[in-house]
């Protein structure tokens, strides 16, 4: 797709991986929640995917101690190669694991400040870029990706993006929820602008039914915002708060994903996304549906 010349390409994304994963404890108490797998995979694999689909070089995580984990499972593993090259094994189930040396950036977040303080600690790398965002805890499965829909649009508006799932009414006070403007022509009715982001409001309070599920493209300043912001609600730094700052001074829209989402920073959700991906995979879906049957009794 062409990019406007008068439009800066994003190339860079940000994955804030400090958190302690409590929610998964024991299991999170010496492998980070990042690097459970999803199948074969580890959850942080699927974003990193994601990122890479999109046209995204260089992956910039924040850290904490003890996710030394997550930066290992993307290095050359030397050894383990050798000895199936050896054995005569394919190394093809590893490729996705490989990132070229220089496209992988670590920064610490020595203080869980929230979010907005989890992308401030990336500021040096960032640098004057536009750049994306990832919480891996949310995956997000569809052809394209969303990142990848994301950065479509991108290049066509420029600005700011989030990407928002509908969902019923019932359930927007457990999201951020954003206030909705035009649809822009040309979309397929998928972009919409951003007037406003309310942070888990009341049912019947809740400008819309359109909720932020987990994905960011920001312009540099936002940065800037961070520095001076100070603590919001759960005396943390919240990203929400500077993105609204954003609103009315830069363009700002939202993109509908078309594709699922599963929140795998809940134990049921981590289920469901298993289950589902499991069921969608040729090598295996009709062994897992036989099990789900007998389980379930039908």
């Amino acid at each position: 797709m062409t990019i406007s010349s008068s439009i800066k390409p994003v190339r860079k994304a940000v994955f804030p991986v400090a958190g302690l994963g409590t929610r998964f404890l024991p299991a999170t108490k010496a492998i980070p929640k990042e690097m459970l797998p999803i199948i074969d995979r580890p959850l942080i694999q699927y974003a990193v995917d994601e990122a890479r689909e999109a046209g995204i070089e260089q992956l910039i995580f924040v850290t904490g101690r003890g996710k030394t984990a997550i930066v290992e499972h993307f290095d050359t593993a030397f050894e383990l190669e050798a000895t199936m090259t050896g054995r005569g094994k394919s190394l093809t189930a590893l490729e996705p694991s490989r990132i070229q040396p220089g496209n992988l950036v670590t920064v610490r977040q020595q203080v869980p400040l929230g979010l907005g303080h989890a992308i401030w600690c990336a500021r040096a790398i960032i640098g004057n870029d536009p750049f994306a965002i990832f919480l891996p805890d949310e995956l997000m499965i569809g052809t394209p990706g969303c990142m990848k829909q994301m950065v479509d649009a991108y290049n066509q508006v420029g600005g700011n993006f989030v990407s928002v799932l509908e969902v019923p009414r019932d359930e927007v006070s457990s999201y951020g929820v954003i206030a909705p403007g035009a649809r822009p022509e040309g979309f397929d009715g998928t972009l919409t602008e951003v007037k406003g982001l309310v942070e888990k409001p009341k049912k019947e309070e809740a400008p819309s039914n359109l909720i932020v599920s987990g994905r960011y493209i920001l312009q540099p300043e936002v940065i800037d915002i961070l520095t001076t912001q100070e603590k919001g609600a759960g005396g943390e730094i919240q990203l929400t708060d500077a993105m609204a700052k954003l609103i009315g001074n830069q363009p700002f829209h939202a993109v509908t994903f078309g594709g699922k989402r599963y929140d795998c920073g809940s134990k049921t959700g981590f289920v469901e996304a298993t289950l589902a991906l499991a069921l969608e995979r040729p090598d295996m879906a009709d062994e897992v549906r036989a099990v789900a049957k007998r389980l379930l009794g039908l």
